[in-house]
């Protein structure tokens, strides 16, 4: 075999997304484009708002020396301490620019933090349904991802995370708002969780980390809030990005911050600083790291993700789908009428609707719709997904 076969292990069981994406790819050409309702990629269909258009221009003409030139691996201090004021405001916990590092995206910085953490044979542990790309994140590292339920309404399910920690435990994994379902974890199930990794940890003897995956921390609907992840527990680590929140997806910015009370500070932030560097990345894209620092405050426009959330919500109860309206993210995951949520899937791609379905994500009997699409996307799906329903009904 040419290609290694844990590469070919992973090709022949390749994300459900990319293979829906793959395929819409190859309706639109058959049908048009204007003919097909693709639900099946998060990339976010906003413009990134005007502060950033400013940044860019005015960023795009200075002519110092250097500035397309390396820098510290781990980001522009300058950057760096931009990114720590705004997050000591957002995590309610003074940061400093020392406890950040910027990077290649989010996906960038989880890499980082794992390839700093994980020895051979280590345990990540994630709740599901969750992000899919996950464990191959894991696993790049020689580490293996553990996945446990959430409750029905896709909370923190505490018992199934401490029944799943042993000796080889170095961290748990979340993602809030969730990737796929929309869930805000509350902050009673965060420091229950906090407390949880603490004894835990006292119990075998090594520290048990919480990272907090957070690119759709700005996108949040009807007056909720993200909780402080780092003033839940003290061993805990958040990698984020401004792919979701301006709609940068393609710049791969974004950035990891190490909680200022962690025991081991220094010698995390060193190991990322390196593993930062070693895996390729060398440093988070110089002109993107200069722009997005005068813009830590933006965001895009939230009230159009909510209207389509609601446009969506509204639509699909009338068709008699069953889901938790989300509050947060660009996702929803109503439930199948059919065990076989894959079957359901390819039934909705009969009417050229394009979903993923749910057991991608760990979660089967669901499907994921991603509603970053334009309104008129939503609106003319409609009758489809009503006739599918109607189907299995």
């Amino acid at each position: 075999m040419t290609i290694a076969k844990h590469i070919s292990e992973m090709l022949s069981g390749s994300s459900w997304i990319r293979k829906m994406f793959e395929e819409g790819a190859r309706l639109k050409s058959k049908h048009g484009a204007e003919n097909v309702f693709d639900f099946s990629l998060g990339n976010p269909n906003l413009e990134p708002p005007d502060e950033f258009k400013a940044a860019l221009r005015e960023v795009a003409m200075t002519s110092e020396t250097g500035i397309h030139g390396y820098m510290p691996n781990t980001g522009y201090p300058d950057v760096c301490k931009a990114v720590a004021a705004y997050l000591s405001k957002e995590q309610q916990v003074p940061v400093t620019a020392n406890e950040v590092i910027m990077t290649c995206g989010a996906a960038g910085a989880l890499n980082v933090i794992l390839k700093a953490l994980l020895d051979p044979g280590d345990e990540i542990i994630t709740p599901v349904p969750g992000f899919v790309e996950y464990g191959f994140y894991a696993g790049n590292h020689g580490g293996v991802l553990k996945t446990v339920p959430t409750k029905p309404d896709f909370d923190l399910d505490l018992d199934a995370v401490s029944a799943a920690i042993t000796s080889r435990t170095k961290a748990v994994l979340i993602n809030s708002p969730n990737n796929p379902t929309g869930q805000i974890y509350s902050q009673q199930s965060l420091k229950k969780l906090g407390r949880l990794l603490q004894d835990k940890g006292i119990e075998f003897d090594r520290t048990l980390y919480l990272i907090s995956d957070e690119p759709y921390r700005k996108i949040v609907f009807d007056g909720f809030e993200v909780p402080s992840i780092l003033d839940c527990y003290q061993e805990s680590i958040i990698a984020s990005s401004y792919s979701k929140s301006i709609s940068l997806a393609g710049e791969r910015i974004g950035f990891l911050a190490v909680n200022p009370r962690a025991v081991y500070k220094t010698d995390l932030l060193g190991a990322m600083a390196l593993a930062n560097r070693i895996l390729g990345f060398v440093n988070a894209p110089a002109l993107m790291q200069r722009v997005v620092a005068s813009i830590q405050e933006a965001s895009v426009d939230i009230s159009a993700y909510t209207r389509k959330r609601d446009l969506l919500c509204d639509g699909l109860a009338d068709c008699g789908y069953e889901f938790i309206k989300p509050p947060g993210a660009f996702y929803l995951f109503p439930k199948t009428p059919v065990p076989d949520d894959v079957q359901f899937v390819q039934a909705l791609q009969e009417e050229l609707i394009l979903t993923v379905p749910g057991s991608g994500f760990g979660g089967p009997g669901h499907f994921r719709i991603a509603f970053c699409v334009d309104d008129a996307t939503i609106i003319n799906a409609m009758p489809g997904f009503k006739r599918v329903m109607e189907k299995y009904k």
